[in-house]
C-alpha cells in the first residue's frame, strides 16, 4: 500500500507541476540589455544602448532601479512611457495610426512580388513571339536629301 501512495503522490506532483510553473512563467525576469535595446534616449533620439547624454544615463539608472524592484519588461516600458512619453519607445505601439507602420511594408512587398510574378511571364512571352515572328523593325528609311545631309554631318566629326 505504501507503494501505491508513493505512485499517487508522484502522479499528483506531476499533474500540478505545469500549474506551478505557469505562475512563474507569467512574471519573466526583465533583461536590462533587452530593455535598453528597445528604448530611445528622448533628448538625443538615439538608441539608449549607445546614447551618451546625461539624460540617457538617468534613463539607464531608472531601468536598473525598476529591474531591482522586480518589475517585468512590459511594466518598465509602461513606466518609461508614462514618465517620458511614447517617444521613448524605439518601436511605436501597434495600434491606431501606428499600426500602418507594421501593415504597409508587407502589403507593398506582397503587391510588388505579385506584379512581378504577373508581368514577367507576359514580357517573356512577348520577347519569344518577337524573336520567333517578324524581324525587329529597322530604322526608318531616309530619302536621298536627308541621307546626303546625314553623311555630310557625320563626315565633319570623323
Amino acid at each position: 500500500m505504501s507503494r501505491r501512495l508513493i505512485v499517487a503522490v508522484v502522479a499528483l506532483a506531476t499533474a500540478l507541476a505545469p500549474v506551478a510553473s505557469a505562475g512563474a512563467a507569467q512574471q519573466p525576469r526583465a533583461s536590462y540589455m533587452r530593455i535598453v535595446e528597445d528604448v530611445m534616449c528622448v533628448v538625443c533620439h538615439e538608441p539608449l544602448e549607445v546614447a551618451q547624454s546625461p539624460e540617457a544615463f538617468q534613463e539607464r539608472e531608472f531601468i536598473r532601479q525598476e529591474i531591482g524592484e522586480g518589475k517585468t519588461r512590459q511594466q518598465i516600458e509602461h513606466d518609461l512611457v508614462v514618465q517620458l512619453g511614447p517617444a521613448v519607445l524605439a518601436r511605436p505601439p501597434a495600434h491606431g495610426v501606428n499600426l500602418l507602420v507594421y501593415i504597409i511594408p508587407p502589403v507593398v512587398l506582397v503587391l510588388g512580388i505579385s506584379l512581378v510574378a504577373l508581368f514577367i511571364p507576359r514580357w517573356r512571352r512577348r520577347a519569344r513571339e518577337a524573336a520567333a515572328g517578324e524581324p525587329a523593325p529597322s530604322a526608318a528609311t531616309l530619302d536621298a536629301a536627308d541621307a546626303k545631309r546625314l553623311n555630310e554631318d557625320l563626315g565633319r566629326f570623323a
